[in-house]
């Protein structure tokens, strides 16, 4: 059964009206619909990889995106993590103040704009932070293992395309 029916009977079970479309009327067959399986798949595999960094490190998933950019580059101000996290402000800002508190992040006046702050991880943070990476690279081997290396190969190249042409969408948009 698809997740979209699934949903409609989950939302019947508690009491929620499911009415259906006039027949002929234009509508998406959610089960085909790229943006909407993409989507599905994507709060899947972060599921499964929350529940890692909540249940043993009581981190949200906006606080372990946080983690993983600035694993990867640091320091930076929070517009900049918000960008490569794919975050709005509003989660940024709720989810450093919270790592703030923790001891996770160390916050700096930027030396160069005094009104801007610079983000890096504390030692406690750079702890979990290394602690949490072999864990998520073996839920990743786990999903992936479903996939020959050949596959592998291809679905990178296909997210490589994708990727690129979503964002010379988005600078056709603006």
């Amino acid at each position: 059964m698809s997740d979209y029916k699934e949903g409609v009977r989950a939302c019947a079970a508690h009491g929620g009206e499911v009415e259906a479309l006039e027949p002929g009327s234009a509508r998406l067959e959610l089960d085909r619909f790229f943006p909407y399986r993409l989507s599905v798949l994507q709060g899947l595999v972060t599921r499964t990889i929350a529940q890692i960094y909540a249940q043993q490190f009581s981190l949200t998933i906006y606080e372990w995106r946080i983690l993983a950019v600035l694993g990867h580059e640091q320091p930076l101000i929070a517009s900049e993590i918000g960008l490569r996290a794919n975050l709005d402000k509003v989660q940024v800002s709720r989810a450093i103040g919270r790592m703030l508190e923790h001891g996770l992040l160390i916050r700096r006046q930027d030396i160069s704009d005094k009104r801007r702050s610079r983000l890096r991880m504390s030692a406690k943070g750079r702890k979990i932070y290394q602690d949490i990476i072999p864990r998520a690279r073996a839920r990743e081997r786990q999903l992936l293992d479903s996939l020959a290396p050949e596959e592998i190969s291809q679905l990178d190249n296909l997210m490589k395309k994708l990727l690129l042409r979503a964002q010379e969408m988005i600078a056709e948009d603006a």
